[in-house]
């Protein structure tokens, strides 16, 4: 999800709530405590140099139930990251405590929560870090009865 998306599914809301991927809700007190811009320069496996951007949100929970972050209260957060960091409608990725270390999501939207979904790695040089493809598996009763060793070929 962009930055716009969030901005416009924030304004259509009452309260605001994300979902893990394993469908449970971050607990309601939550807080953002950071709204940034995460730049990333790397050299993939086949030596291309590569660059990615994104906007970063980070979730924290603790023991504060009085101060519930509402969707105008977040979207004061947004205009005033992307005033001060000069914000492009980036990808937006966002980090979560997990049980054993924080957790990087992308987001999406259902029409009532804001979706956590996982992110994959994936090999960004497959044609020159050499990583065979893969073979079509194909089911020899596919092929046809071209064979000439069909019993009703009359070679056997």
């Amino acid at each position: 999800m962009k930055l716009s998306e969030i901005k416009n599914h924030l304004q259509n809301l009452d309260q605001i709530a994300f979902q893990l991927p394993n469908g449970k809700l971050v607990p309601s007190h939550f807080h953002v405590t950071e709204v940034g811009k995460i730049t990333k320069d790397f050299i993939d496996c086949g030596g291309k140099v590569r660059n990615e951007t994104v906007i970063n949100f980070q979730l924290w929970e603790e023991n504060d139930y009085d101060h519930r972050l509402h969707p105008e209260k977040l979207l004061k957060i947004i205009e005033l990251s992307k005033k001060t960091f000069n914000f492009d409608d980036l990808e937006i990725e966002v980090e979560y405590q997990g049980k054993e270390t924080i957790g990087k999501y992308n987001l999406d939207f259902d029409g009532k929560h804001f979706l956590l979904t996982s992110k994959v790695t994936a090999c960004l040089a497959l044609d020159a870090c050499g990583i065979p493809a893969q073979k079509p598996r194909i089911r020899i009763s596919e092929l046809g009865q071209t064979s000439c060793c069909d019993p009703s070929s009359g070679c056997c």
